[in-house]
């Protein structure tokens, strides 16, 4: 696939960048508008559309991005955050839930997923198992050696919750 839309694509990302975020969001559009197959620019979009607070507009651009595909697994990665953020800012944790499950197993080193799933499974009521979540995540990612010495009995006063 030609890539004549990258050095635009890279000239309206700097701008934003550089402050200029009044002529972003028209020059994404206007560059999605003559390039709708390509991915990247359909996640810059979602992006931008999520900072203004947009997010169902965001949300719609965010799956048009999954599902054209993207070429890297930190774009994929990136991706599925801004898409799970939208679900859970539109109210709609479920799906968040759903969404970031399947994003913990195709990216299970990103802890990201892991906090992100918590919020949602608190937010859909399910509060024992984000706790829980979030604890164990917190437990890996952490290099306090206060938390280390003590991760075996935290694990343990989860009981049945620490899966």
């Amino acid at each position: 696939m030609s890539s004549d839309w990258k050095p635009e694509l890279d000239a309206i990302v700097g701008a934003r960048h550089g402050g200029r975020i009044d002529t972003v969001l028209p020059a994404l559009r206007r560059l999605d508008a003559r390039h709708s197959h390509v991915p990247e620019i359909a996640a810059e979009l979602a992006f931008t559309l999520a900072s203004t607070g947009d997010d169902l507009g965001a949300l719609a651009a965010y799956e048009r991005a999954l599902a054209l595909g993207l070429p890297s697994p930190a774009e994929q990665a990136n991706t599925l955050v801004g898409h799970a953020v939208c679900l859970l800012r539109l109210d709609r944790a479920g799906e968040a839930v759903t969404a970031l499950e399947a994003a913990r197993v195709q990216f299970p080193d990103h802890a990201e997923f892991a906090a992100f799933l918590a919020v949602a499974k608190h937010r859909s009521g399910d509060t024992d198992a984000a706790f829980a979540l979030l604890l164990r995540t917190l437990l890996e990612s952490s290099e306090d050696v206060g938390l280390a010495a003590h991760q075996r009995t935290l694990r343990a006063l989860l009981g049945p919750l620490a899966v």
